[in-house]
């Protein structure tokens, strides 16, 4: 007698009869073409590229913002010191030149004070 034991040979799972009834061809699993052709690793690797990128992106954004937000404010600030000297040129046609300044550094005291 040998010491080999022969293995049983595996059967295949029955799982019934076919519904179209071709018994003979294998059993077909579902079609699914994306899987398996990229593997975690890589689709790990693309993932962090793409949030790299889009972090950059949104980062450049907020300086373009932030720079014109800072053109705009600048603008606004000549605009109110343009509106503040005309005013106090008109208050000069007015009243004395030195009235006029009295009250103007009595503004800036009142600014000061409240902001």
């Amino acid at each position: 007698m040998s010491t080999d034991a022969v293995a049983p040979e595996k059967k295949p799972e029955l799982l019934g009869m076919r519904k179209n009834g071709k018994q003979w061809h294998a059993p077909r699993k579902a079609f699914r073409p994306g899987s398996g052709l990229t593997s975690y690793e890589k689709r790990n690797k693309l993932r962090l590229a793409t949030a790299a990128t889009k972090a950059k992106e949104k980062e450049m954004k907020d300086e373009k913002e932030a720079e014109r937000q800072q053109r705009v404010q600048a603008i606004k600030e000549k605009r109110a010191a343009k509106e503040e000297k005309e005013r106090y040129e008109k208050m000069a046609e007015k009243m004395h030149k030195k009235r006029v300044e009295r009250l103007k550094r009595k503004e800036k005291r009142n600014k000061l004070l409240n902001s």
